[in-house]
């Protein structure tokens, strides 16, 4: 019996990836915070309505079939834009706010995880399978 589960092809990862990654550093450069909406939005769009313009544009791009990529756990990707929306929206609203250091730890840390999973170890992952864990042991661990 094989067990359909639902991916998403690598390079439209990728793609999210770098597009969170590059509008942080258009932040950066030119100071102007309005840039992480656009992935905000994309991530907000992604998760409550499954249509991530990024990947969506992305998608015109791929020269094979979605099928015919690496597949990437869709669960997973959606705990890690949970993560990066959380992370976008705490810099642009302290950018806001002009709260200079919490934007800044905002960014870096949503900026240096997209950057680590596009060199290929997701922190998300990470995450999400440490919860995972202490989840079980919690459970099967009372007396």
């Amino acid at each position: 019996m094989t067990q359909n589960i639902s991916s998403i092809p690598r390079p439209l990862v990728r793609t999210n990836q770098w597009f969170i990654f590059l509008s942080v550093i258009a932040t950066w450069l030119t100071g102007q915070a309005w840039f992480l909406l656009i992935p905000l939005t994309a991530g907000l769009l992604g998760m409550f309505f499954e249509f991530n313009p990024i990947m969506r544009v992305a998608k015109l791009f791929l020269q094979k079939k979605p099928s015919e990529y690496i597949p990437e756990d869709k669960d997973q990707q959606q705990f890690n834009q949970i993560i990066a929306i959380s992370l976008l929206a705490i810099g642009f609203i302290s950018y806001m706010m002009n709260w200079a250091i919490m934007a800044l730890v905002a960014t870096i840390m949503v900026a240096a995880a997209s950057f680590i999973a596009i060199l290929g170890f997701c922190v998300g992952c990470f995450i999400r399978f440490r919860w995972q864990q202490y989840r079980y042991h919690k459970t099967h661990n009372q007396h």
